[in-house]
């Protein structure tokens, strides 16, 4: 795949110029025809081969795609029409090249889902498998729908994951300079004024004087080392499983945050988890998927042995129950549907629960937070004004007139 200039001409005989993605000559000749134009001249520019990494793929463009799919498979075109078609009105040159790459491997004999599994940072393993599974059953339009959607609800997972740190830790870090104002070059600016009144200076406000005598010499205890402790952690999580393990147990455990992660994992899990198994995939190989994009090693290995416990023969509603994961009324709901042979609509179920708890519960968090971290702050105002105001007023009282 490479990036060709070009100059051709159209039926009125005006001249046109321009930049087209396209495998080799004869490519860029017909998709110049297909635009009504008939080729002069072109110019091999660049090799764009290797462009295929997610990083420069949006959501968008993967809802487009999935959306694209559907509307033509469901009208009769055939995939190879259908991706050729989306590829030129592709905007985004790396999106547009990897789907280029796809063409050209179905057209030397792959089948959609294996083309798409060449390119694994943007059509993942669950992605791919729905595809396989699609084409297997002939309902390809159905599965696109599904994937669909399913990326616009991760989309807005994404987005409600994103409301439910970013506040707090926008809070804490505008608490942490106010803090670190006060401590570092305010109070300072006002010790000799409070010891020169002369006055025997009150507990709080030596502990005052104290406390930011610590932050003007231990200063990088609060910034330097924490810094290098996150990247240490983050370094060792990369290497070892085990700190892995502990770091996002403690995620699924921190207050009043944690539940929430923990409900947000699930959901997703729910959610693909049930796609999967509609679409006609076996249980053991959903549950085996899902476990490697779960996000979070400890819900990972709960699903694990969840696996193991049904390949040894225990229900699938049983072995969730086993993990600890999942709350009585969701196993409850996974029940029904294993007996009534609607896992999947109770999978859905599952995740819907989730989805309407999450938003509940991000909006308790919040509510919380915000009027905690405002009476800490003003407590530590409240404290710095006392400890100043304190001694000031004592000495006033204490003149003779």
């Amino acid at each position: 795949m490479g990036l060709f200039t070009y100059k051709a001409v159209d039926n009125r005989g005006r001249y046109h110029t321009g930049k087209l993605d396209a495998a080799n000559e004869s490519d860029l000749e017909n998709r110049v025809n297909r635009m009504g134009m008939d080729l002069i001249r072109c110019k091999f520019l660049e090799d764009k081969k290797h462009v295929t990494g997610r990083g420069q793929i949006r959501r968008i463009d993967l809802i487009n795609f999935c959306f694209h799919m559907e509307q033509l498979t469901r009208s009769g075109v055939t995939i190879l029409d259908g991706l050729v078609d989306l590829r030129d009105s592709v905007e985004q040159a790396s999106f547009r090249t990897i789907i280029a790459k796809v063409i050209e491997d179905i057209e030397s004999g792959k089948k959609l889902s294996e083309a798409l599994a060449e390119h694994p940072k943007v059509f993942d393993e669950m992605f791919v498998n729905l595809i396989a599974a699609g084409e297997a059953s002939g309902t390809l339009p159905e599965v696109f729908l599904s994937l669909n959607n399913m990326i616009k609800w991760q989309d807005e997972l994404i987005t409600t994951t994103k409301k439910l740190l970013i506040f707090p830790a926008f809070v804490g870090t505008v608490i942490l300079f106010v803090i670190g104002f006060l401590m570092i070059y305010l109070v300072p600016q006002l010790v000799d004024f409070i010891e020169g009144i002369g006055s025997t200076l009150p507990f709080h406000t030596r502990m005052l004087i104290s406390t930011s005598d610590f932050f003007v010499n231990f200063w990088y205890l609060f910034t330097v080392i924490p810094v290098f402790l996150a990247l240490l952690l983050k370094g060792l999580a990369t290497i070892s499983l085990d700190v892995r393990y502990q770091l996002d147990s403690f995620k699924l455990r921190v207050w009043q945050i944690g539940p929430v992660l923990k409900k947000i994992v699930l959901s997703r899990f729910a959610n693909f988890f049930g796609m999967m198994y509609k679409a006609g995939i076996p249980v053991l190989q959903c549950i085996e998927i899902t476990e490697r994009i779960a996000g979070n090693v400890a819900i990972r290995n709960a699903l694990s042995k969840a696996r193991e416990d049904i390949q040894g023969g225990v229900g699938v509603s049983t072995s969730f129950q086993n993990t600890g994961l999942f709350p009585p009324l969701v196993v409850r709901m996974i029940r029904v549907g294993e007996t009534t042979g609607q896992l999947d609509q109770a999978l859905m179920n599952v995740s819907y629960f989730y989805d309407r708890d999450i938003k509940d519960s991000i909006d308790k968090v919040q509510a919380l937070i915000q009027p905690t971290m405002t009476l800490f702050l003003g407590s530590i105002l409240g404290w710095v004004m006392l400890s100043v105001m304190g001694p000031v007023y004592d000495s006033i009282s204490n003149l003779q007139f």
